[in-house]
């Protein structure tokens, strides 16, 4: 939903929690606030019980005199509402709305989110709770926006699957099939004895003797996800109607996978991300920081604008175990680079490391005791540096020439068969994304539905579900002069996760690429050797035994029984190429490739950097990120004009320079 709504003059925030401590330390709170920089501030996403300690007994006072206290400092407000966490009178009335797992087990009060979102008395419950709020506070000029609920999908990765989410998952199949014959054909139930005979007999799929079916889960995956986006719209259309002027939007959570980021984004004004760069500190194969771009870069696009950090890290993470402390210059560097790749806004999560409850080791921006130190001091000086480029920015975006395709349903396929144990879709995505950072070479990460005649060059990993409508929208993006690189196990499956009969491998893409594939190997405990001119390189996890029907060979395997075969194909096809990566590419095989096309394309980079040290461009504002502890060279053309800058051709450790490209305001 795009409304026009626009939140430009808002730059840096906090997540607050006024109901964790005593009222006589709020106006200190506001003070620290307001001498920080702070513009905004996020509450209420977990104070139903505050909120409402009864049931129809509102007890809203103690937020609006927050909400005033912050106002009279100039500070606005971003209210949440508190779904995530409905309180204990709810539960002890209505005990089964307490969601189930896929062993039937309920899950209990006493965390967040222990809620099932398709029980009706809940939904009442959210009905009356969010017509009351937002009745009461929409009127309030100080409040500029909403959040709804919080990391919707978060917790729930095996939830629920109660009596209630079953009828509504027969429903949603009922509308999606019409007939039980259709059900039966498209999930293959003919093995197993796995036939149904009505929608009344379909169960949500929970903990079973031997195997599940992959039709089934798939399903149900997208089934949770659209519950979800059904959960989210029936709150936003109750603010709607209370207060049409002001946004609404959520906290997503980068790569998570629970919904489909791209339909939930459907009903926001703009999208929201939760950002913690220590959370993959040594756990993936690209490093934290290239990591975290991506993230931003995903949430750029799910509606091609900027977006809103609005939980950004800022001091040590962990509930039971902690994390690393950000080293000094961290949390300024961190905060950058989410303005770098589209952030109009950074709200720090949170004001003060909590004291009490499960996150009590999740610090912010002030320790326990309240007293300002090291995050403090250095987000000060950020954000003063940094509030002049922000109202330059606001709303620009970058431009890339290059994207690359993420889908939940490749996400959902893979997950439900991976072949190799450690393959995973969406580190696929995140090896070709790296290949383009570290040449600074901005790159989209797009949906299925994006235009993609905007890209001189696309890259769509592990087209493992094909429809026939994607498989055409690649041919004529192909045939009409665009670059598109696939990879292993595209064109496996259909829509309905049963195995394409009528074609060989790649099925509905085999034209498009040239070639055939009448075997393949799953590299279990192994690699395999390939040969690009004489340069050796290794790959993973699988290979794809390649027949050429027109495509031409850029790299062959030379190990294993298919050694000589097509590893890497070119195939001409209309005004465009279609390229077919048949393996895993290792580090130095990926960044061959991805500089062969980008330089053969002409699709620029920002500028060569040493490992670790990033460049970002928007909105002719130029970025330079330095995520290493040592002083690294740079090398700055003429027309840039430092803007934040402390030496002319070094960058010290975890430090960052802003430059103004003369160049990009002259065209």
């Amino acid at each position: 939903m795009n409304r026009g709504i626009e939140m430009k003059g808002f730059y840096f925030g906090v997540d607050y929690y006024p109901e964790h401590w005593p009222k006589a330390r709020w106006k200190t709170d506001v003070k620290l606030m307001k001498d920080l920089g702070v513009d905004v501030v996020r509450m209420a996403e977990f104070s139903w019980s505050k909120l409402e300690p009864r049931k129809d007994e509102y007890n809203f006072g103690w937020l609006d005199e927050a909400i005033e206290l912050l106002a009279s400092q100039g500070i606005k407000t971003i209210l949440c509402t508190p779904s995530a966490a409905p309180p204990a009178w709810i539960i002890r009335e209505t005990p089964d709305i307490q969601p189930t797992d896929i062993e039937g087990r309920r899950r209990y009060f006493g965390g967040r989110h222990h809620n099932c979102q398709s029980h009706p008395v809940y939904r009442e419950h959210i009905q009356r709770y969010v017509t009351a709020f937002g009745a009461h506070f929409g009127k309030n000029p100080n409040i500029i926006g909403w959040q709804i609920d919080n990391e919707l999908g978060n917790s729930h990765a095996d939830l629920c699957t109660c009596p209630y989410c079953e009828s509504r998952f027969r429903l949603w199949l009922q509308a999606k099939y019409c007939n039980i014959e259709t059900l039966n054909r498209k999930w293959g139930n003919a093995f197993w004895s796995q036939e149904y005979r009505c929608f009344d007999e379909i169960q949500a799929p929970k903990i079973t003797v031997a195997g599940r079916n992959p039709s089934a889960i798939l399903d149900w995956r997208r089934f949770c996800s659209d519950l979800i986006v059904d959960f989210h719209q029936f709150q936003s259309v109750i603010l709607r109607k209370n207060a049409p002027e002001k946004f609404i939007t959520h906290n997503m959570m980068g790569f998570a996978d629970k919904v489909n980021y791209y339909d939930l984004g459907a009903d926001l004004d703009f999208v929201s991300s939760d950002s913690y760069p220590v959370i993959f500190m040594g756990k993936q194969n690209s490093p934290k920081y290239a990591r975290v771009a991506a993230e931003s870069d995903l949430m750029r696009c799910i509606k091609d604008k900027n977006f809103w950090m609005m939980e950004q890290q800022s001091g040590i993470t962990g509930w039971e175990i902690l994390g690393r402390a950000p080293k000094p210059g961290q949390l300024g560097i961190w905060a950058v680079q989410a303005i770098a790749h589209g952030a109009d806004t950074v709200v720090f999560f949170r004001w003060r490391t909590c004291a009490m409850g499960t996150e009590q080791y999740w610090h912010g921006i002030l320790p326990h005791s309240g007293i300002p130190g090291r995050n403090y001091t250095e987000l000060k000086e950020m954000i003063a540096e940094m509030r002049p480029v922000m109202a330059e920015v606001q709303g620009t975006v970058p431009k890339p020439e290059a994207g690359i395709v993420f889908s939940y349903d490749q996400e959902y396929g893979i997950q439900i068969q991976p072949h190799h144990p450690d393959l995973s879709y969406t580190e696929q995505v995140l090896i070709y994304h790296m290949a383009f950072y570290k040449k600074n070479i901005p790159v989209d990460i797009i949906s299925e539905q994006t235009d993609f005649s905007k890209y001189k060059l696309l890259i769509a990993p592990i087209q493992y579900i094909l429809s026939p409508t994607l498989a055409d929208k690649y041919e004529k993006y192909v045939k009409s002069g665009g670059n598109l690189v696939l990879t292993m196990r595209s064109g496996v499956k259909d829509e309905s996760n049963l195995c394409v009969t009528k074609l060989p491998l790649p099925g509905l893409l085999g034209k498009v690429l040239g070639l055939e594939i009448p075997e393949y190997d799953c590299l279990r405990d192994t690699s395999v050797q390939v040969s690009w001119k004489g340069e050796k390189y290794t790959a993973e996890k699988w290979s794809d035994i390649i027949t050429l029907t027109g495509a031409e060979m850029l790299a062959q395997f030379s190990s294993e029984f298919y050694s000589g075969y097509p590893a890497i194909t070119k195939n001409q096809y209309g005004n465009g190429r279609a390229f077919y990566v048949g393996t895993e590419p290792t580090e130095d095989l990926i960044d061959r490739l991805i500089k062969e096309l980008a330089d053969e394309l002409t699709i620029a980079s920002l500028g060569k950097t040493p490992d670790g040290v990033e460049i970002t461009a928007r909105g002719g504002y130029v970025f330079v990120i330095n995520h290493t502890e040592q002083i690294q060279k740079i090398s700055v053309p003429a027309s840039w004009e430092p803007i934040v800058f402390h030496n002319a051709d070094t960058i010290a450790p975890y430090a960052y320079h802003v430059y103004k490209d003369k160049a990009y305001f002259i065209l």
